[in-house]
């Protein structure tokens, strides 16, 4: 009698707590998808302000030579072309290099790399580009060279904390399964850590289309040139058009890294 006394009192708080966790897990669920839904629809919102703005409004010529949608198009295509293309390198930089520091016999690079990487954010974007231009030339992969510098630490850091964070029992139950190192690290260590990794990438990604706007001063096109010109012209239309679009790519982007991070973040992870 006293032993299922005992038990019953502290079955039910046990079931309680797991209904209370699972209510939040559900909760955080549906707060996460409910942003996904949300945020679309503004950045939907900002685009067709534009076209609604630049075939509506009382322009001069040189502002209908400057907003009208094909040159609109074209700057948005160069800018794209600049943030993949940078974003292609911090991926073939970034995330090997992140796995290799992560193995035990490299270790101790790894305060080099990331302070290597801290450079490229410590400094100036608009510094870094002129710097990379006197070194280079001026053109669209010198731009590239210099988003790249500036975007890798968000990716770098998150490869690594991700992969750090891979439970060593799950590694070693891997091994002792006859999973060689690599095949560990591609079927087990990275699948794991891929939602950490996602978030650098998808913070390395919006950092460098806000920054791409800034290589039209050294011949790298995108959306930036819409705000140097209603600068130089004193064009308001002109430069508030270029912002906004660059606002709302930059929304874009992160929206759509968060869809790639809920697709592919392992099943029973909150």
């Amino acid at each position: 009698m006293s032993t299922s006394a005992t038990t019953e009192p502290t079955g039910a708080p046990v079931d309680e707590e797991v209904d209370q966790r699972a209510d939040v897990g559900d909760q955080v669920d549906h707060s996460s998808w409910r942003r996904l839904v949300i945020q679309p629809c503004c950045i939907a919102a900002l685009f067709v302000g534009v076209v609604v703005y630049v075939k509506t409004a009382d322009l001069s010529k040189l502002e209908q030579r400057t907003l009208n949608l094909g040159a609109l198009w074209r700057h948005t295509v160069e800018h794209l072309e600049l943030s993949f293309a940078a974003t292609a390198v911090v991926l073939l930089v970034a995330i090997p290099v992140g796995v290799v520091l992560t193995r035990s016999w490299a270790r101790a690079g790894t305060p080099f790399a990331v302070g290597f990487a801290n450079v490229g954010q410590a400094a100036p974007s608009i510094g870094l580009l002129v710097l990379f231009a006197m070194w280079l030339e001026v053109g669209f992969w010198t731009v590239v060279v210099g988003l790249s510098v500036y975007g890798i630490l968000p990716t770098l850091n998150n490869t690594i904390t991700g992969l750090r964070q891979v439970e060593q029992r799950v590694v070693e139950a891997a091994r002792g399964m006859g999973m060689s190192a690599v095949g560990t690290l591609l079927r087990v260590e990275l699948p794991l850590a891929a939602p950490v990794i996602l978030t650098g990438v998808r913070v390395s990604l919006v950092l460098i289309v806000g920054t791409a706007s800034l290589g039209t001063f050294i011949g790298g096109g995108g959306l930036g040139g819409l705000i140097t010109t209603g600068v130089n012209l004193g064009r308001d239309n002109i430069l508030v058009v270029g912002a906004v679009m660059i606002a709302a790519l930059a929304l874009l982007i992160d929206w759509l890294g968060r869809v790639v991070e809920e697709l592919v973040r392992p099943k029973g992870l909150a």
